[in-house]
């Protein structure tokens, strides 16, 4: 190869070489934009606008009706369904279709040759058209495809199902983490507005000593000091105020409304005390039946169960069947289209060497599933006790709270009827408001955490906050079926069924 031979051969392969190098530009931020702008339209997208003010249910059927977790989880159940469906056509036999043209730039001729004097017995020649036409329809159906096709397709189904149970435990945390945050904007909703006027008081107060002091009247370390008390209450004042002014925030994200809307709730005057009327047994029994983590691990079992059954039946010999329809447009042939069809048994031996170590390891699978499943039941159990332990707690800890603001506020009552009298200082009463403040707080996010663990013990079990049907899918009748769900478990029915069907 001569040198103007070897630089050519070195240009064309440079030139291929570049040629399938791959490069990725940076996305514009103008693209970015209006995927930031589509986002926010599809987030909010059809969605029942807010009518009066929200209660309990109301704000747990927009959640399970607009939560984003909740329709990936739909989302996903319906992905299930399709490979499903995917899943069965794999049953079906293998059907393979081919049609084209095909030529040479040449005869297609040969000779023979004789084995005994080598000497050539037929002149060349052809039995093949230099150009034709051809079309192939092929059917086969393996049996032992079939069948482990068909086991195939039912560990699809229990993965289906296994999305589904999914679903459930991602619809009671939603419901749950709903309960929690309306029940401390239920506090934000009756103590900010007294937060705030407090606040504005205190701050008059304030000014009222620092100009009292730059005019000299009274004693200046007296002055200095009450003006720190003020300070000191102002600061717990806006403590208790960070603690309450993000619930809205997280409650508006949990129902999906769009952040910055003004949310009302439906304020109740009395605290109505949740009693527990089921036996704690039948709450043990109704876990380890219905919670979605142990049905989970029920599929599980019988999808390593079906390995199981797979790895036995790439044991056996594969019968196989076959059809098909052929077109040759070659003018040498006496028949253009014919049909041929055949059974053969297809065996690969070296399954049998390997099928051993297979169902071994399946074996071996049903046996974690089964521990895993054991482990996971008292897990369960424990969550079920724990969550009991703090319903318990949480009563205990709400009537003490309670008592200590009713007392309180008798407190203040006596201290107003002071301070008109003139027999009492501002900043004893502002102190005053302020402990009154404080323990209705904790009165109120004591009843909070008591009614979340009230519905954390039907949580635990297992129970579904929906039935199986609602009578349509507006916010409304959602909530309906959640409110009595939640009466029939007050009353000490749990009978529910396994699974929920929510729109």
């Amino acid at each position: 190869m001569n040198r103007s031979q070897k630089l050519f051969a070195m240009s064309v392969l440079a030139l291929t070489v570049s040629g399938c190098a791959v490069t990725s530009d940076p996305i514009e931020r103008s693209v970015s934009e209006q995927r930031a702008r589509t986002d926010l339209q599809n987030m909010y997208k059809d969605q029942e606008p807010l009518s009066g003010p929200l209660t309990l249910h109301q704000a747990m059927a927009r959640a399970v009706k607009y939560n984003l977790e909740g329709r990936l989880k739909i989302m996903e159940e319906a992905l299930a369904k399709r490979q499903l469906d995917l899943a069965s056509f794999d049953m079906l036999p293998r059907m393979a279709l081919d049609a084209g043209y095909v030529g040479r730039n040449n005869v297609s001729a040969s000779s023979s040759q004789s084995v005994e004097t080598g000497t050539q017995s037929l002149e060349p020649s052809t039995s093949q058209d230099r150009d034709r036409e051809v079309a192939d329809l092929t059917m086969v159906w393996n049996v032992l495809d079939f069948g482990v096709s068909y086991i195939s397709a039912k560990q699809a189904g229990d993965q289906r199902l296994i999305v589904q149970e999914r679903r459930r435990k991602v619809i009671n945390t939603i419901v749950q983490d709903v309960r929690s945050a309306y029940w401390r904007a239920m506090a934000a909703e009756r103590l900010l507005k007294q937060i705030d006027s407090l606040m504005v008081r205190v701050d008059t107060a304030r000014g009222n000593s620092q100009s009292m002091s730059e005019q000299r009247i009274g004693d200046p370390v007296q002055a200095l000091g009450y003006q720190r008390s003020l300070i000191q209450a102002t600061r717990q004042l806006e403590e208790q105020r960070r603690a309450l002014s993000l619930a809205k925030t997280e409650l508006a994200t949990l129902i999906n409304l769009p952040l910055g809307t003004e949310l009302t709730l439906a304020t109740q005057d009395e605290y109505v005390i949740p009693e527990l009327k089921v036996d704690l047994a039948r709450l043990e029994q109704e876990a380890l039946t219905s919670r979605p983590e142990l049905r989970e691990q029920d599929y599980q079992t019988r999808i390593t169960a079906a390995e199981t059954r797979k790895a036995m039946l790439r044991l056996l010999p594969g019968l196989e069947f076959s059809a098909g329809g052929h077109y040759d447009s070659n003018s040498f042939l006496v028949e253009q289209g014919w049909a041929d069809y055949g059974v053969k048994v297809t065996w690969n031996l070296f399954n049998v060497i390997s099928a051993p170590a297979a169902i071994n390891v399946a074996k071996a699978g049903e046996e974690v599933a089964a521990a895993r499943r054991q482990a996971m039941s008292i897990a369960v159990l424990a969550q079920l006790y724990v969550a009991n332990a703090n319903y318990r707690e949480a009563l205990r800890q709400f009537k003490t709270s309670q008592q200590l603001s009713d007392i309180d506020g008798q407190i203040v009552g006596q201290l107003r009827n002071r301070y008109q009298a003139a027999g009492l200082g501002e900043l004893d009463l502002i102190q005053g408001e302020l402990n009154t403040l404080q323990a209705d707080l904790r009165r109120d996010l004591a009843y909070a955490d008591l009614r979340n663990a009230y519905g954390q013990i039907f949580a635990s079990a297992g129970l579904d906050p929906l039935p199986d049907e609602v009578q349509s899918t507006q916010v409304q009748s959602i909530a309906t079926a959640l409110a009595n769900r939640e009466a029939a478990w007050a009353q000490g029915d749990i009978a529910a069924p396994t699974a929920a069907v929510t729109p």
